[in-house]
């Protein structure tokens, strides 16, 4: 996916349909004030996936038990972002079974998916707190209603002050935290977070890890967190899989070296952290051999 923040003439269906997951859109479930919640866990069995001729995925047999945070990190053109679509129900497997709850059905999956996309897809004519609450409106929300619910959220992500500025008078990161929120008030008990950083300079991705890891600690949310950098894997999940070049499988899966929420300079230099990043590194490059 693009990682630019002007909008193409055309967008790819694929992007228009995170779109549609990303902004409430899709899968309309709950009441505005009470969205049903469900346990949110994920069960992949035997999946593989191929675009014609092209295989992407292969043999990947995974659970992500509900409130557990996963990353899964993996070489560019793996199916890391495939991966998270069929998850969400926009894309059906070509073999084996993807369920949420136990039940695989697209429209289920969907319903209890809320996907951020690599790209912040804020709507530019809309303020911070309307982009935020665009999933509360979707579910019949009034607008007094949906900015009610979202203004403390601002306040609690450092973001006060900005609940009327329009996108483009926002920084990256800010774009970011709000597109987060967006994914958040969708109400739905599984995220998907596909390098939600990718675009952000070393110094603002970095601090940013350090607050999603503070919002995750206090989502209690299922989340499944594509990455290309071990490190931000590794720091905000309590578990990650290494995935090989296409197609991918399962290369390595490593247990998060400490509990989730540190600060991240305490975290990132401590040994454990040293070594399950070494182990990372080995096993991407095993992979690619």
């Amino acid at each position: 996916m693009r990682t630019t923040s002007e909008a193409p003439v055309a967008e790819p269906q694929s992007v228009k349909r995170a779109a549609e997951a990303a902004n409430g859109s899709a899968g309309r479930a709950g009441s505005p004030d009470r969205p049903e919640l469900g346990r949110g866990a994920v069960d992949i069995g035997h999946l593989a996936h191929s675009f014609g001729e092209l295989e992407v995925i292969e043999r990947l047999k995974l659970r992500v038990e509900p409130g557990e945070v996963l990353g899964i990190v993996g070489p560019s053109g793996c199916g890391k972002s495939t991966f998270l679509e069929l998850v969400s129900g926009l894309r059906e497997p070509t073999s084996g079974e993807v369920a949420v709850d136990g039940d695989a059905r697209p429209p289920a999956r969907l319903k209890s998916c809320a996907y951020m996309p690599q790209r912040d897809l804020l709507l530019p004519w809309l303020a911070a707190i309307d982009n935020a609450a665009i999933a509360l409106r979707n579910r019949g929300a009034s607008r007094a209603h949906a900015r009610r619910d979202a203004h403390p959220l601002f306040e609690r992500f450092g973001l006060a002050g900005f609940e009327r500025t329009r996108p483009a008078e926002l920084s990256g990161g800010m774009r970011q935290r709000i597109a987060f929120l967006r994914t958040l008030l969708a109400g739905k008990p599984v995220l998907l977070l596909d390098e939600p950083f990718a675009s952000l300079d070393a110094i603002t991705r970095a601090e940013m890890q350090e607050w999603l890891a503070g919002a995750l600690a206090a989502a209690s949310r299922t989340v499944l967190l594509v990455s290309h950098d071990v490190e931000e894997a590794l720091y905000l999940s309590d578990r990650v899989i290494v995935l090989s070049p296409r197609p991918a499988r399962a290369a390595a899966e490593l247990s998060a070296p400490a509990p989730r929420a540190r600060p991240r300079l305490e975290a990132v230099t401590a040994p454990g952290f040293t070594t399950a990043r070494e182990r990372a590194l080995e096993a991407l490059l095993e992979g690619a051999r």
